[in-house]
């Protein structure tokens, strides 16, 4: 997926007319990952510049700002559009936490959802075109997912204390069985920010290659393109579907996280 050279060779003395370089300006599908610097900052060494990735990273920040402050400034008792979709999300992620957390989960609810507005939006605004897609990088995913570990395993010793601990021995199992369980659970609990980073990414990242790879096809078809075209489309729909699903997937996973830090068994 270069920019290099490629040269194609057919049989016979005049192979050498059929050289070209079919590869020279041609555009991978994953280009569109590249991150590149906005502002160059350098910290004592350290890279800190501001890049594209900062930067729908802010529009996402924003964009959630917009989108909630602007739909409860008028707070109607008839709400409108903007006021409902507001109102729709808040009572979705107040629902989420309240079956599969609890009473106790209230007081993490402007946690989860900031998590979920914020994965959502930057998930959407990948989807216009010239745009970034934040999420499908795996450090950005990573550093939500190790956010999210490292909170509700501090709740959790704070809350049972060494108690905690005996998440990876349940009662009533048998001390014969503490040799093969306790290294399984333990490893299952450190693959939670793994599992949880990587199913985001990839899901992200594979759609969008998807959709510039039959985006390529439109224009080498020209007007035989109408076939990718229709791909195109329902591939696009099928992104969307994805993209809150995605978010959807992350914060309920959080939330079930939250209700085993908070109640262990």
């Amino acid at each position: 997926m270069g920019t290099g050279t490629a040269t194609i060779a057919t049989p016979g003395p005049g192979n050498r007319a059929w050289q070209g370089s079919v590869a020279e300006g041609a555009e991978s599908p994953l280009s569109q990952f590249e991150i590149s610097t906005i502002v160059p900052i350098d910290l004592g060494g350290v890279d800190a510049s501001f890049t594209n990735a900062s930067l729908f990273m802010v529009i996402a920040i924003v964009a959630v700002t917009v989108f909630l402050v602007g739909g409860m400034s008028r707070r109607a008792v008839v709400p409108g559009r903007w006021q409902s979709m507001a109102e729709l999300a808040y009572e979705f992620v107040a629902g989420m936490i309240r079956d599969n957390v609890g009473t106790e989960g209230r007081r993490f609810f402007p946690f989860v959802f900031s998590l979920f507005m914020f994965i959502l939006f930057a998930n959407m605004l990948g989807l216009l075109p010239y745009s970034f897609t934040v999420t499908s990088h795996i450090i950005v995913t990573f550093a939500l997912a190790a956010v999210v570990f490292l909170g509700v395993t501090v709740v959790a010793l704070v809350k049972h204390g060494l108690r905690f601990f005996t998440f990876f021995m349940p009662s009533g199992v048998p001390i014969l069985m503490a040799p093969l369980l306790v290294p399984i659970e333990i490893v299952s609990y450190l693959a939670r920010p793994v599992t949880l980073s990587l199913r985001l990414f990839a899901n992200m990242m594979a759609g969008h290659t998807m959709l510039k790879v039959f985006g390529g096809f439109v224009v080498l078809l020209g007007l035989l393109g109408f076939a990718p075209v229709l791909v195109i489309v329902l591939l696009f729909g099928l992104e969307v579907v994805v993209a809150i699903l995605q978010a959807y997937v992350f914060t309920i996973l959080t939330c079930l996280y939250l209700n085993d830090a908070l109640h262990l068994h």
